[in-house]
């Protein structure tokens, strides 16, 4: 696994969902500008899906006018496919790597252990870009949300949480954000995480994790961040399941499309400062 501030090569991409796929293609331009420039094969993980039939000829025909010269589309759909050494093959030839939106539970049953998952990995160290929009996105880090209403979810133990694909550590990432009011299971669970930066992201936006740890919003919706780094006190260690949680200081930060956040220095960034922030790493 690696750190959100490791030296890995290449970019991750987490949607929070219902991203453009048929008209201007906001987002999965930008995806697909994060590729190496002589490697733009692209290979469409529908694992998670329910619908493989009908989310896969969408990202085909989405790539396809983007400029994709082979698109792999993987209906992997258990762990004997994920270690075939075939989809391994395809997975370690593409530039770009697109986990669909569905159940981010099936796909980290599948995924998890497999020959396919380490070959991802291998690839985002390696330069490629590696994106998910939905369940596709809330699977990429180390910890994984996987189930909890969002009515009620600022309770102790109301959110549940598993491993996830560990794509990026430090990071807990909600979808569907601010459409399905998730602020306050992402805030529960921000409280018994300090350490971790929560990611909410809206509908149709996208954060980029560069390369040394600097996030870059994207897209038409926003990037919510929760940062309980400097908590200064909650109840959540002494209160039985069920019962109210209560935080002191939790800080709330609201990205668009241009503005950024430097994870080791936890700092946001107005869009000049991003620039030059990313400038300065190449």
């Amino acid at each position: 696994m690696t750190d959100c501030l490791g030296s890995v090569s290449g970019h991750l991409v987490a949607i929070g969902g219902a991203e453009d796929r048929t008209s201007d293609l906001e987002i999965l331009t930008r995806v697909f500008a994060l590729a190496p420039v002589d490697n733009p094969e692209v290979a469409v993980i529908a694992t998670a899906s329910g619908i493989p039939d009908q989310v896969l000829p969408d990202y085909e025909a989405a790539f396809t006018r983007l400029g994709a010269s082979r698109i792999h589309s993987l209906d992997i759909k258990d762990r004997q496919q994920a270690a075939d050494p075939e989809t391994v093959r395809l997975i370690e030839q593409s530039g770009v790597i697109f986990f669909t939106g569905g159940d981010q539970l099936r796909l980290t049953h599948v995924m998890g252990g497999s020959a396919t998952l380490q070959a991802i990995r291998e690839r985002l160290a390696a330069g490629a870009v590696v994106a998910g929009t939905s369940a596709g996105a809330a699977a990429m880090p180390g910890t994984m949300i996987y189930n909890g209403a969002a009515a009620d979810a600022l309770r102790k133990g109301a959110v549940n949480m598993t491993f996830g694909l560990g794509l990026v550590e430090g990071l807990i990432i909600d979808s569907h954000f601010l459409e399905r009011g998730r602020f306050t299971r992402l805030m529960e669970v921000a409280a018994s995480n300090p350490e971790h930066l929560g990611v909410g992201i809206g509908e149709d936006a996208g954060v980029i994790i560069h390369p040394h740890g600097i996030l870059e919003a994207i897209g038409s919706g926003h990037v919510i961040l929760i940062d309980s780094r400097d908590l200064a006190s909650s109840n959540i260690a002494e209160l039985s399941m069920g019962e109210p949680v209560a935080i002191e200081h939790m800080i709330l930060h609201a990205l668009v499309s241009g503005h950024g956040f430097d994870l080791g220095a936890r700092r946001y960034l107005i869009p000049e400062a991003l620039a030059a922030v990313l400038a300065n790493a190449i």
